[in-house]
């Protein structure tokens, strides 16, 4: 395990700071946060940290040779990003079109808790941006000619590594000033999450692969 270690803070240090950067899944977890609550934030972190799991245990595993040698999953890959992205727009936009005053309630509901989950997870796994960031951590090397339990050990150090930062995220968006901002500027705040992943898809799909 220890010759591993260097190869292991490299990357790490690298994840930790793609995670403090704000991009698309700190939007979601800020439309998710003000408007549902603090534990639907937090699900939604738990399926972003989950999310970089799996891209972090594909990338182990060849990912990038295997889309360099079938050009086809890199488009679909891409296309896929691209339209959630826009469908999480889209709902941004329309809870910017409701009636000004809501009531902002923590759902702790189960199915209300999947569901974020979920949007968190899907915004990981088909953002290409996050598939690219995961293989030039590759590069690192971290992992090569590593036997299983330093690749579990490597995986479960990407997931908490997310999982601690975007929670971070998901209790202070959800914390009391700025569901109070919230409650006073939704249109404005909605309105900006909306045009913020409208720009990061119209940005895949008119950018170079």
């Amino acid at each position: 395990m220890i010759p591993y270690l260097p190869g292991f803070g490299a990357a790490y240090a690298i994840q930790a700071v793609a995670v403090a950067s704000p991009g698309p899944g700190v939007a979601l977890l800020l439309g998710i946060a003000l408007s549902q609550g603090r534990a639907s934030a937090f699900a939604a972190s738990v399926g972003i940290a989950l999310g970089a799991a799996c891209l972090a245990l594909a990338t182990t595993q060849g990912l990038g040779l295997l889309m360099e040698q079938v050009a086809w999953l890199s488009t679909i890959i891409r296309v896929a990003g691209i339209f959630y992205l826009l469908w999480l727009a889209f709902k941004a936009f329309r809870r910017a079109a409701q009636p000004p005053h809501v009531t902002i309630t923590r759902n702790i509901q189960g199915k209300g808790l999947w569901r974020a989950f979920t949007m968190g997870f899907l915004m990981q796994i088909t953002n290409p941006k996050a598939i690219v960031f995961w293989l030039a951590i590759a590069s690192v090397g971290a992992t090569i000619g590593a036997p299983a339990p330093v690749v579990a050990t490597f995986v479960a150090g990407a997931f908490l590594l997310s999982l601690v930062g975007h929670g971070i995220y998901a209790v202070l968006l959800s914390s009391s000033p700025f569901r109070l901002a919230y409650d006073r500027a939704r249109r404005w705040i909605e309105a900006a999450i909306g045009g913020f992943l409208a720009l990061v898809a119209f940005r895949l799909a008119t950018e170079r692969s």
